[in-house]
Formats: structure tokens, C-alpha cells, sequence
């Protein structure tokens, strides 16, 4: 029997992304100035090359029908599973969490930036597009740059891939077109040496990563609750 939602986002509106820290680690920066940060990134970066607007307001608890991005301590926080019902009834949710990332070594502003874009552009986290050599590529905005960082207003946040990186075509004319924020990406679907993408080729999904040093690091992280597993869950159960 398929599953039935209890509600479902609607695309043609401006989502409200209600940001709730129920995190007792720093964060690294005050999350009263990490909100409204995060809106003025969007809309000065974000907004004019994605065009995926968004509302961001602060609360102490979740709110019904609304897009949200909470910050945890780890999954296994007490109380959690009260986020994960929101997306049972189709809500699109970012989760930080913020202990196995500091151990990462993360920036929690740049982890919070990058899975709120990733977010707006594909809010269930199923879309894969055409690649290079036959392989479907995952659609995700921040992975391939993850390492790289913007210097918004003194507060750091994530590199992002512009459209024109998932242009295949572009590969025969790679100066055709700008491909990140930074400029540090030269051509589409490459990745540079703290990014990774998964990939889809032949039944299985593969992973590229764009050094062995990332690699490394990748696989030595808490990975279970990341956007790229529940992309590569929902493909072997619908693709």
C-alpha cells in the first residue's frame, strides 16, 4: 500500500523555512545573527542565480506547514523524531547536526548554508540529472564545493555550483559560462579536491570524490543522516 502524506509543500509559493536550534553545543556563532545572516545570503547571492526564495524565521519549536531547518545536537537527541514526523507529512526538512559535524571539523554556519540551499533547489532530494560518460549525476548545489567557503559579512558560508554546472553540453565550450560563486570551478561536473558527488551508472550509485585526501576524511564522518543517503535510498526504492 503506498504511503499517504498528510500534506505536501506547494512549489509555486515562497516557502517559510521555520529555524529551530534545539542544539545545547556552540554553534560557533549566535543563532540570533545566523538567521538573518542566512536571508541576506540568499537573497544577494542565491536568490538572483537560482531563483528559489525563501523566508527564514526563528522559532523555538516546529511549526505545522512550513519548510524547516533545525539544528540537533546528533540524531539520537532526545526529542528528534518529532522532526523526522515532518517530513513524513511531506514537509522538506534540513537537519544539522552539530556535534558529529564540529568533530568533522565543520563550520556549522557553512553546514547550515549548504543544507538550506541544497534545500531550496531540490526540497526532496530525488533529482539526479545527465552527466558526463552515461552516468546520472546527483543534483545537489554545495557537494561538489563543500570544502569552499564564502566570507558573507564575517560570517562563513558555502560555496554553490551555478545552473550551468549540470550543462552537459557546456563541455565542449567550458569558458562558455560561470559555475560557482567562487569562480573555482573551470567546467561542468567537475569536482573540486573537498568536494564529492554520487553518481548513477549501470544499477549501482558510486561515489567521486575530488582528492583521496577527501575521501579519507569523507569516510571517516558520520555520513547516516546526510541529504546523499537519503537521495540514494529513495533511488534504489523508485528508481
Amino acid at each position: 500500500m503506498p504511503i499517504k502524506y498528510a500534506a505536501d509543500f506547494n512549489r509555486d509559493l515562497m516557502p517559510t523555512v521555520v529555524c529551530v536550534n534545539k542544539a545545547t553545543a556552540d554553534l560557533g556563532v549566535d543563532f540570533d545573527k545566523l538567521v538573518p545572516a542566512l536571508q541576506d545570503f540568499l537573497d544577494e547571492l542565491f536568490v538572483p542565480v537560482w531563483g528559489t526564495p525563501a523566508k527564514l524565521v526563528k522559532s523555538i519549536d516546529p511549526k505545522p506547514g512550513c519548510w524547516h531547518l533545525v539544528f540537533l545536537d546528533k540524531p539520537e537527541q532526545p526529542g528528534s523524531s518529532s522532526f523526522h514526523d515532518i517530513t513524513f507529512k511531506g514537509m522538506p526538512i534540513a537537519k544539522v547536526f552539530v556535534k558529529p559535524a564540529i568533530k568533522s571539523g565543520e563550520v556549522i554556519s557553512v553546514t547550515a548554508s549548504h543544507e538550506l540551499l541544497e534545500m531550496l533547489v531540490d526540497p526532496s532530494a530525488a533529482l539526479w540529472t545527465d552527466g558526463p560518460h552515461g552516468a546520472k549525476w546527483a543534483y545537489e548545489v554545495c557537494d561538489v564545493v563543500e570544502d569552499d567557503k564564502i566570507d558573507f559579512n564575517g560570517i562563513e558560508m558555502s560555496d554553490f555550483v551555478y545552473p550551468a554546472y549540470f550543462d552537459l553540453f557546456r563541455l565542449k565550450k567550458p569558458k562558455s559560462a560561470q559555475y560557482d560563486y567562487l569562480k573555482r570551478v573551470k567546467r561542468p561536473f567537475q569536482i573540486l579536491e573537498g568536494g564529492y558527488s554520487d553518481t548513477y551508472k549501470s544499477g549501482r550509485v558510486i561515489t567521486k570524490w575530488g582528492s583521496p585526501e577527501k575521501k579519507e576524511r569523507f569516510l571517516k564522518e558520520d555520513r547516516r543522516y546526510h541529504r546523499s543517503q537519503t537521495r540514494r535510498k529513495r533511488h534504489r526504492w523508485h528508481g
